[in-house]
């Protein structure tokens, strides 16, 4: 072997090294970068994505978005829901603390109505058409007269008296109005009962 035959078996440091150890020649056949077949990870990575795959990518963020804000209305409508919701409870609670306040009134002045104490045209029969038409106009409303069929959901029996010729449990006599604001009943009806004799 000769020196020059040497010298083409040893790399120079100039020369390309191929990684898996032999030399790579610029000029060999299938050792060109460009032509080679096998892509590194570099490659990979390094690659620009395509208008296809961005505008895909692009659709997903942009459905994912919209999920989103989906999702965000549908609380927001909830959370404004109950909180009319609420606020209506709050309104007809208050409603109800300030009409129960004047039951005591309205059970006088309907007992002084019975025993002739508010006759018409006095100062006070103008008064308490006043404060009943407050009432009414809150939504108060009174309920409980003799001769109704006795429903114990509305009324509280507090005697039962036996009467020949009734056939069902009637209202015999109203000891104290009810009343009711809105669906809220404020008090039940007490009442005397009318029961079937035996």
């Amino acid at each position: 072997m000769t020196d020059k035959d040497f010298d083409n078996e040893v790399p120079r440091d100039d020369d390309p090294v191929d990684p898996r150890g032999s030399q790579s020649p610029e000029g060999a056949a299938g050792s060109s970068p460009q032509g080679d077949d096998e892509l590194t990870i570099d490659d990979i990575l390094g690659t620009e994505q395509t208008d296809e795959a961005a505008t895909a990518e692009a659709d997903a963020a942009d459905h994912d978005l919209l999920l989103d804000l989906k999702r965000l209305q549908a609380e927001y409508a909830n959370y404004r829901r109950r909180t009319e919701e609420q606020r209506e409870i709050e309104i007809e609670r208050a409603k109800g603390s300030v009409a129960k306040g004047l039951l005591p009134v309205l059970d006088d002045l309907d007992r002084a109505a019975k025993h002739g104490d508010l006759p018409e045209g006095t100062p006070f029969a103008a008064i308490a058409e006043k404060l009943r038409g407050v009432a009414e106009r809150m939504g108060l409303v009174s309920y409980g007269a003799a001769g109704e069929v006795f429903d114990p959901q509305q009324h509280e029996a507090i005697f039962q008296q036996p009467t020949p010729g009734v056939t069902e449990a009637t209202v015999l006599e109203v000891v104290e109005v009810g009343y009711r604001l809105g669906a809220v009943e404020l008090r039940p009806a007490k009442v005397v009962v009318a029961v079937p004799a035996d």
